[in-house]
């Protein structure tokens, strides 16, 4: 072994999610249900761990937040278990909040191929991570997370490079204090789930902490965006009928009207928003689409308005 390769080994040996966990050391001679124990009870810490990055969760948020409301994009970047995460994440945000596919949009290394088929080695391709925020067409008021378990993949330090060479606002999503791509990117968060149950399988601490975090960031930009109304998902698509029944009882909770609502979603073209006002402020189609514009598109402004 040549010099510089035991310094790497060493290097990520003494990532703490690399190491050994004293709890899981005997885990092939327990039964399941004290095997699955132990796993649960592992993870109680991730939360916590998430926990504490809070202050720098809320300022990711704020800052895309105002992006996406001045025209950009928010961009998940990851390879491996972190990149699947990250298209799960971004999939989710048409559906759940009614907005464009491109608005949040996730990146896994080697292509959407590599969900089904793991490619391991195109998270240890510096380039292909700079090539891959070039085809996404990163511009500066777009905000990039860069997501490794570990904080050193070469994948993510070059997307972090490639980000921040157009002016984009970079975040690493990274497990590990003090890493690489930590102090590449303009704000880390960090939550240090620690050792895991198997010895380096970041798909399980680590990785829960990861889809934890873009939950919180993903949610909270829409709400801030006005995607939501309180708790209420406004943005649904009520493209089959379980979604439609579901619209429906949402509009008239929003409204505490009983009537009038299938012929005001319909007339809306299903946006929730436009038929909350079609019924609460029985304006007609063009003053409630007008009435939304103006307010940002939060419903929440549009309905406490009194213009």
């Amino acid at each position: 072994m040549m010099a510089d390769e035991g310094s790497e080994l060493r290097g990520l040996d003494d990532l703490a999610t690399e190491k050994a966990n004293p709890a899981s050391r005997d885990l092939d001679l327990l039964d399941t249900e004290s095997m699955l124990r132990v796993m649960n009870e592992a993870d109680r810490g991730v939360a916590l761990a998430v926990a504490l990055e809070i202050p720098r969760i809320a300022i990711v948020v704020d800052r895309a937040a105002r992006s996406l409301a001045e025209g950009g994009r928010l961009h998940s970047f990851g390879a491996g278990t972190s990149g699947r995460i990250a298209l799960l994440d971004a999939v989710e945000c048409p559906p759940t909040f009614g907005v464009p596919a491109d608005l949040v949009q996730g990146h896994l290394a080697g292509g959407e191929a590599a969900f089904v088929r793991a490619k391991e080695g195109a998270e240890d391709s510096l380039a292909l991570g700079e090539q891959e925020v070039q085809d996404a067409g990163i511009r500066a008021v777009d905000v990039v997370l860069a997501i490794s378990a570990s904080g050193r993949t070469p994948y993510g330090l070059g997307v972090l490079a490639a980000a921040r060479a157009r002016g984009a606002f970079t975040v690493a999503i990274v497990g590990n204090p003090e890493s690489p791509m930590a102090g590449a990117a303009d704000q880390a968060v960090v939550p240090v789930t620690g050792e895991e149950i198997l010895s380096g399988s970041t798909r399980l601490k680590a990785g829960t902490a990861q889809k934890m975090v873009l939950n919180m960031i993903s949610t909270g930009v829409m709400v801030r965006l006005g995607r939501t109304y309180g708790n209420l998902m406004i943005g649904v698509q009520p493209t089959n009928e379980k979604l439609r029944r579901r619209a429906l009882r949402l509009l008239e909770t929003i409204t505490g009207k009983d009537h009038g609502l299938e012929a005001a979603l319909d007339a809306a073209d299903g946006d929730l928003r436009v038929a909350a006002l079609l019924v609460a402020k029985n304006h007609d189609l063009e003053t409630a689409c007008a009435r939304l514009a103006a307010c940002g598109g939060s419903l929440r402004r549009a309905m406490e308005n009194p213009s």
